[in-house]
């Protein structure tokens, strides 16, 4: 087994002495092989991943730390490998289960019984939530894809031109910068739109006086990017440039807030304070930010009470921002490596109140 992997049969529940796990993102932690199907049993000393005839010649060759079991019945195969290894209690992935995917797979592993609770997840976070060097660096070369297709989009925003059509423009440059996919569903929104933090890109045309939000990403080896900028087109007016301000100056506190042996909290704490401080309470209504790896959602969520420890090597997201329904909103967030005295900002592009267009 690998590395990971064998820290993962290291802290199997003490009532376990196996586990199975089928999510897309924690079969790729573990095995490095990315596909949208298959099984990956851990025992205390073996890892198989049980692929289809879709997938097993690709895992043949990409799989690491662990066997490749080509089935054809899955119940077959599951029941061979549960007999060979004696197996009596299997913990099951409780995030990647559903209630009908757990009953439908349970006989499949008699004579063993199954364990349905939290532990084995909270295990996997646990070994997920800090980042290896590997996971860095494909993060950090997803950014720098992001921002090649953004600095490439933004000359080609005109007076006229729909956010649908920004969005597509983004998609394709990421893509042609060698991003296997965008990290989520771009948001590219303009004027009034810009006031709901995940507004979907339609055919609201850009005009003078807007606003612009760029919440975007890109996908790269299966780790994602996150970023926002806002720009203005055009001359924008004193509220506006008010409201950036004080985003940009939230933003930057959180930032500086951000260091190993500090909570999530705190860093919500402080962006958010100042916020409300300048006259904008109930005008930020999500979290600070979240971790950045494998899902685009990941430990730890940067909110308000959230007492998780923030270690060297996690990589969060730092995103204040201000939403006044009706009239606009403003958001700015990079994504950075926590370190023992600070951080490091995997993003590049800068975020003073720039005006494009």
């Amino acid at each position: 087994m690998n590395t990971s992997l064998e820290l993962l049969a290291s802290m199997l529940p003490e009532d376990a002495d196996a586990a199975l796990i089928v999510s897309e993102a924690n079969r790729h932690y573990f095995t490095g092989f990315a596909s949208d199907a298959g099984y990956l049993l851990v025992t205390k000393e073996h890892a198989y991943l049980l692929a289809d005839f879709r997938y097993a010649e690709a895992a043949e060759n990409d799989v690491i730390g662990a066997e490749v079991v080509a089935f054809k019945r899955l119940s077959e195969s599951l029941n061979e490998l549960v007999r060979k290894h004696e197996l009596k209690k299997i913990a099951l992935e409780g995030s990647g289960f559903t209630i009908n995917e757990a009953e439908r797979i349970e006989p499949m592993l008699a004579p063993a019984s199954v364990i349905k609770n939290t532990k084995l997840d909270e295990a996997i976070g646990k070994l997920r939530i800090v980042k290896t060097t590997d996971e860095v660096e494909k993060i950090m070369k997803a950014q720098r894809i992001t921002e090649c297709a953004l600095t490439e989009t933004l000359p080609l925003v005109k007076e006229g031109v729909t956010e649908k059509d920004i969005a597509l423009e983004l998609e394709y440059k990421i893509r042609k910068h060698g991003a296997e996919d965008i990290s989520f569903d771009l948001i590219t929104i303009a004027g009034a739109k810009t006031s709901m933090p995940h507004g979907v890109p339609g055919e609201n045309k850009v005009k003078k006086g807007d606003l612009i939000t760029f919440d975007i990403g890109a996908l790269y080896h299966g780790y994602h990017s996150d970023m926002t900028r806002t720009y203005a087109f055009g001359e924008i007016t004193e509220k506006q440039k008010r409201v950036y301000q004080v985003v940009y100056e939230a933003q930057q506190l959180g930032l500086n807030a951000v260091r190993s042996g500090v909570t999530a909290g705190d860093v919500d704490k402080t962006a958010r304070e100042y916020i409300y401080h300048a006259g904008f309470e109930g005008c930020f209504g999500h979290s600070t930010g979240h971790g950045v790896g494998l899902d685009i959602h990941e430990l730890p969520t940067i909110s308000t009470g959230n007492e998780t420890i923030l270690q060297s090597g996690m990589v969060i997201t730092v995103e204040p921002g201000i939403y006044l329904p009706g009239e606009f909103g403003v958001r700015i967030e990079d994504t950075v490596v926590v370190t023992a005295d600070g951080y490091i900002n995997l993003c590049t592009l800068p975020k003073e109140l720039t005006i494009i267009g």
